[in-house]
């Protein structure tokens, strides 16, 4: 059966903050902030245990199993 098995409709399974989760068809880093409508200037991301500028959030692809973290900033004194 055409289409079935685990990349079916081209889904991919990544691991957030230590959750698998469906990468909601997010192919980047930037595509996947996009996705849970978080707000850029307000995180970090790490992917892959590599800690990520946010210049580079458009050219990091994903792939199946990759470990995405994302760790909110909060200013204050």
């Amino acid at each position: 059966m055409e289409g079935l098995g685990s990349s079916a409709g081209g889904r991919v399974k990544i691991s957030l903050n230590g959750e698998t989760v469906d990468a909601c068809g997010a192919t980047t880093v930037a595509e996947l902030v996009e996705r849970f409508e978080l707000i850029p200037q307000a995180i970090l991301i790490e992917h892959n245990g590599l800690a990520l500028h946010r210049h580079e959030w458009p050219n990091r692809s994903l792939a199946e199993g990759d470990q995405i973290e994302f760790v909110r900033v909060v200013a204050g004194g």
